[in-house]
């Protein structure tokens, strides 16, 4: 433009002629006219198409090829290069590869989607799973990231677990709406076999149990995307890689995902006091408005679970979610109903809870509580040293030292008298026990039953004195003590003297 500027500035004025212009610039006539009648260059014309006399019989079956796309698997869709290798095999295309390439690229192109920008009102959210690496007590994993944002104000909130699942689903919900506030009166989802069972069409589902009870609990609007559109929900798919990249870059550690999830809480925390998105105020100031539109959060609190029916098998052991747990014997080969929340396994017989363990998030696994093996074990004593459900119980010494003095007493019969002992677990504290097995070693006691009394007698509260402080008038009852000496009367066989 500069040098446009001079040339025309010195021909317009009389400085030089165009001539010599033509030979100081080293310019074409034509040139130089074109800059004395235009004040600026004019703009680009693009030139008109060429005629592509190969490839041009070809262009429809490109487009017919991509068209068909549409219905095929998205990792399973034509490339430029077998588009071309089609073309060369099937319909003796005799061009080259470049040339294909470049219709392919034009017919994309020319059919790449258009997206509307959307307005985001207050109360509203956003939901889905990402994946993360993390470190807890040691162990990597790739664990699940839950993140619900709110577009009005651009929070976001996340929280790591150790598998996406129905529990982990629920529980994401439960400790979101807390950390923000409220609930969302509508939230986007995308179309998950946790949440949805069947498309019906473009926004209608048929949803599954679990999510209904998370929406009927909390009361709040769902929206999921139509199948395969999760720009849809466009800033909760930006959501999880901004918290992923920031909140947990470098990949963490910690000794328990509660601490992890503390760490993330806070981190989402801070970003309220950031302007960021086009915005000119805070997130902490837009905030307020998406709480004012969100309602209220249920006085109850929600559980996080999935049920299900499950057969006890033979070895006592009940599976659920790919792990083994046991229950006491005594319901073997019958169904009971097992409920998993994102710490505990709970197995429940006719609404009785009779079984509990930590939830396990291995898979493969058996999770054993050796009292549910003692009852069993008391009519098959031999079994005791070889139980798999007893290997590395930790018991005091105590318990030891007692089993050794009931088998040199009666060697026979002294394992079972044991194993009585063992059970005195299922119903009292293992520190009441103890104390009751040392008891009876002070008091060179062997048999379960003693054991068991002075138990029973360790619990017993004694009597307290008989306040007579507001009765004035039974102080002058005088009750004079017993004579004994008529109970040795009666076991000396002589009778009592009248």
């Amino acid at each position: 433009m500069e040098r446009w500027s001079e040339i025309r500035r010195r021909v317009v004025t009389g400085e030089i002629s165009m001539r010599q212009a033509c030979s100081e610039y080293g310019l074409n006539f034509r040139t130089v006219r074109k800059i004395i009648r235009y004040p600026e260059p004019p703009p680009f014309r693009a030139p008109q198409p060429r005629p592509k006399p190969i490839l041009g019989p070809f262009l429809s079956i490109i487009q017919e090829i991509l068209d068909d796309d549409h219905q095929a698997p998205p990792k399973q869709r034509h490339t430029a290069r077998r588009i071309y290798e089609r073309l060369r095999d099937e319909h003796a295309y005799p061009g080259c590869s470049s040339i294909v390439r470049e219709a392919v690229r034009a017919c994309k192109q020319s059919q790449a989607e258009v997206f509307l920008p959307l307005l985001h009102p207050p109360g509203e959210a956003q939901c889905d799973f990402g994946r993360a690496e993390v470190v807890v007590a040691g162990v990597r994993h790739k664990a699940a990231l839950f993140v619900l944002t709110l577009p009005h104000s651009n929070a976001r909130f996340g929280c790591l677990f150790p598998r996406e699942c129905t529990e982990t689903f629920q529980e994401g919900h439960a400790r979101a709406f807390p950390f923000f506030g409220g609930v969302p009166s509508r939230i986007s989802y995308d179309n998950s076999k946790i949440a949805v069972t069947k498309c019906m069409g473009p926004h209608e589902r048929r949803l599954t149990q679990e999510f209904l009870r998370l929406q009927s609990h909390f009361a709040f609007k769902a929206f999921f995307c139509r199948v395969r559109q999760a720009h849809e929900k466009g800033h909760v798919e930006n959501g999880v890689g901004y918290v992923r990249r920031n909140f947990l870059v470098p990949v963490p550690e910690a000794g328990a995902w509660d601490d992890l999830n503390a760490h993330l809480a806070a981190a989402c925390r801070r970003e309220f006091e950031r302007t960021g998105g086009g915005r000119e105020r805070a997130t902490a100031a837009l905030l307020a408005a998406d709480r004012a539109a969100f309602l209220p959060l249920p006085a109850e609190p929600f559980e996080g679970r999935r049920i299900e029916l499950v057969i006890i098998n033979s070895l006592s052991l009940g599976r659920f979610d790919r792990n083994d747990y046991s229950v006491p014997t005594a319901f073997a080969y019958q169904s009971l109903t097992a409920t998993g929340t994102i710490d505990r396994v709970r197995f429940n017989h006719r609404g009785t809870v009779v079984a509990e363990h930590a939830r396990c998030w291995a898979k493969g696994q058996v999770t054993f509580d050796p009292l549910h093996y003692l009852a069993l074990l008391e009519r098959k004593p031999g079994a005791l040293d070889h139980a798999r459900p007893l290997a590395g119980w930790s018991l005091p010494a105590a318990f030891a030292q007692l089993r050794g003095r009931l088998e040199e007493v009666d060697p026979k019969r002294g394992t079972r008298q044991y194993i009585r002992v063992l059970r005195l677990l299922e119903t009292h504290a293992l520190q009441a026990v103890t104390a009751a097995v040392e008891r009876a070693l002070t008091l060179a006691v062997v048999d379960a039953d003693a054991v068991r009394l002075l138990l029973e007698r360790a619990g017993e509260q004694p009597a307290a004195g008989f306040d007579l402080s507001s009765r004035p008038q039974l102080r002058a009852v005088h009750v004079p003590p017993s004579d004994l000496a008529a109970y040795a009367a009666l076991t000396s066989g002589k009778g009592v003297k009248g």
